[in-house]
Formats: structure tokens, C-alpha cells, sequence
């Protein structure tokens, strides 16, 4: 805490002034985490101070000069922190850091791509370098072969995954070669209502985000996510089931890695009636950009637009798409060869496979687990 305080001082993050006539401080508390190095060892702890930006009113707090600060639990009377810099919780930290970000890297020759605004790059004849940041997260990497491996990047949350498994006791399980059970379907009455659905939703969320780095999770987390409301005992055994397959590589990621060519390749699959009760397809797709997975998905289909006439008005734009497709298709930009099912790489993102041909697929996308025994 004491650490925190004095980095505020050094970097003049306020002032103290009296309070203004009809103005109400914004209070504070701290934030206490803990920081662990990537082998689940101890990094170090740290205490932020934030502000409860909550309290903050649009037009009153956070669009005038004066910025609200945070309250002393003790000092002089009447006295507040005016802030003469952002300070985390506040509505407008973050468009400040970024704005602030924006201005350091553009100065180092930096340029922000226009299809992603949180992405630049820099480029010479001889090197490149791309940036991207999230929040106040950063990632580099460059041409340089003297400064980068030339293996690639891997991604993945091996322990994050641990501690999940950890969490609900499956490190220990028996792991299963399948996330889900091949060609089984889950309905939504299977089975009695939970009675603490909330830790149902709990495990779900975090599935979710796993599936983040796990693309071969990505269909059955969409399935057992479909149950939230009302989840029952055998979506609760489905969740189990892909806890016992992440048991079997928690370490499974993606490996990018430079493959000789950039050469697009999209593959897109669904079922038909896949879903037992409401008899709805599931759509999967996946991207490679030169034979690296940039973009998946699995996601039930919509009935809206079959059936409600106003949603039509809100899909004109998909006939422009489509036109703008068929032209690149007849000029020969983009190839729709046949794609013989056994090399449909999004199989894995609309029906349940066996083990076998899950590991094939991953194979296929560059998903690897460098934590496996050689």
C-alpha cells in the first residue's frame, strides 16, 4: 500500500484543495491481487487504489474540468484530492490511457491499423514490427530473426486450466479422448433442476473463456451454455465430461508459426436439426491465414429472420455481401474447391466427434501441446 502511495505522489496524480461549493467526492478503496509467475509459483503481491467510479454521473462528473477525486479517510478537514491525473475505476481512465498509449507509440513511428484500432504496425525493407494492446496489456513481436524464435508463438492457459480442474476436484479424474460424447445430443428436461444452478454457471463462464485457446472445446461449451436458465443433472455430467477430456492436455494451445505462404482458407460446416428440442442447425466456421487458425465459431442458428419480417429491414446488408462474394468468386479471387468430409475442419465445431478424429482436426489447426512427454 505504502508502495502504491508513494507512486501516486511521484507521479502527481492529484492535489488537495477544498472541496467545491455542491460537489460530492468521489470515494476510494483498495484493490489487493495476487501477482503469480507462469509455473503457478508466487510472484508478488500488490494493493491498487481505485476509485468507485460507479458514483460518477455523465454530464456532472465526468465531462467537466474538474475531475472528481478521491476522499481522505482522514488528513485536513474539508480537504479532497483534486486529480490531475487518471486513477483506476474512473468512467474516463481508460479512453485516457489509451489516448495517452496512442500518443507514445504513434511518436516511436508507430501506425494504427484501420481495421483494428487497438493494432499497429511499422514496417522498413528490411523489418516489421506489430503491436497490439488490450487494456494495458501488450504484445510485441517483429521480423528480427536475431530477437524472436523462429518457431513461432504459442499460445495457451495450461494453468489456467489447471486451476479450474483444481477448482472442481478433477485433477485427479480419469481423463476421456472426447470433450463430449460422440453423437450425443443433450436436451433441456434430461434429468432434475440443480439446486445450485449458480455453480453451474459458475463452470460454464469459465469453460467459456477457455475456449479462447481451445477451439476443440469450442461446440460442446456452446451446447452446455445453452442450459443456463434451468440447467439439470445431465448437463451437469456433459460439463464433467469436458472437464475429464481437459484433464488429458490441460497444456494443448495453438502454435503460429511461419509456414512458407499467407494463403485464406475458410472452412464452414452445419448440422441439420442438431438441437432436439428446438430442432435448430448449429453454423461452425474456422479461418487460417497462411495455415494458422485466426477465427472460429460455433453458434446456434437464428429463426428470427425467417419468421419476423422486421428483421429482413435489418438484413439488407447481407445482400450486399453476397454480391460482393459472387463477384470474387466469378473473377477467380476466391476458389470453392470440394472439400472431402474427411478433411471438414469444422466438423469439430458443430457435432461431437470421437477422439480420434478431434485429434486430427487439432492436428490440422496447429494445436499442439509442448507440455506433452516427447
Amino acid at each position: 500500500m505504502i508502495e502504491e502511495m508513494d507512486a501516486l505522489d511521484q507521479n502527481n496524480t492529484w492535489t488537495l484543495v477544498n472541496l467545491p461549493t455542491n460537489k460530492k467526492a468521489i470515494g476510494c478503496k483498495w484493490l489487493f491481487t495476487i501477482k503469480i509467475n507462469p509455473d503457478g509459483s508466487l510472484a508478488r503481491l500488490k494493493a491498487h487504489l481505485v476509485a468507485k467510479g460507479y458514483a460518477q454521473v455523465y454530464g456532472m462528473d465526468y465531462s467537466e474540468a474538474f475531475s472528481p477525486g478521491a476522499k481522505m479517510s482522514s488528513g485536513e478537514s474539508g480537504k479532497v484530492c483534486r486529480l490531475r491525473k487518471s486513477l483506476y475505476g474512473l468512467k474516463k481512465s481508460p479512453r485516457a490511457w489509451f489516448g495517452k498509449f496512442n500518443t507514445v507509440v504513434t511518436e516511436f513511428g508507430l501506425r494504427r491499423s484501420s481495421y483494428d484500432h487497438s493494432a499497429y504496425f511499422a514496417s522498413s525493407a528490411a523489418d516489421r514490427i506489430l503491436l497490439v494492446v488490450y487494456v494495458d496489456d501488450i504484445v510485441i513481436t517483429g521480423s528480427d530473426r536475431n530477437e524472436i524464435q523462429r518457431k513461432g508463438i504459442y499460445l495457451s492457459q495450461r494453468k489456467y486450466c489447471l486451476d479450474v480442474l483444481r477448482d472442481y476436484r478433477m485433477i485427479e479424474a480419469k481423463n476421456c479422448d472426447a470433450p463430449m460424447i460422440p453423437n450425443g445430443k443433450l436436451g433441456a428436461h434430461e434429468g432434475d433442476l440443480l439446486e445450485e444452478p449458480e455453480k453451474y454457471r459458475r463452470i460454464v463462464g469459465k469453460l467459456n473463456y477457455l475456449t479462447i485457446t481451445r477451439p476443440d472445446i469450442a461446440f460442446p461449451v456452446s451446447v452446455v451454455s445453452q442450459f443456463m436458465s434451468s440447467p439439470r443433472t445431465s448437463h451437469w455430467e456433459a460439463v464433467y465430461h469436458i472437464l475429464k477430456y481437459l484433464k488429458g492436455a490441460p497444456g494443448r494451445g495453438i502454435l503460429y508459426q511461419n509456414n512458407g505462404h499467407h494463403t485464406l482458407q475458410g472452412f464452414t460446416d452445419a448440422d441439420y436439426n442438431g438441437d432436439p428440442t428446438s430442432r435448430r442447425s448449429t453454423t461452425g466456421y474456422c479461418i487460417l491465414v497462411g495455415g494458422n487458425l485466426v477465427s472460429w465459431k460455433s453458434k446456434k442458428q437464428t429463426i428470427h429472420i425467417a419468421n419476423n419480417p422486421v428483421f429482413h429491414e435489418r438484413t439488407k446488408h447481407i445482400e450486399v455481401d453476397c454480391h460482393f462474394t459472387r463477384e470474387k468468386l466469378e473473377d477467380g479471387t476466391i476458389a470453392t474447391p470440394h472439400v472431402r468430409s474427411g478433411e471438414q475442419l469444422a466438423d469439430v465445431f458443430t457435432k461431437a466427434l470421437p477422439g480420434s478424429r478431434i485429434s486430427y482436426i487439432c492436428n490440422k489447426l496447429g494445436m499442439i501441446n509442448i507440455y506433452a512427454p516427447a
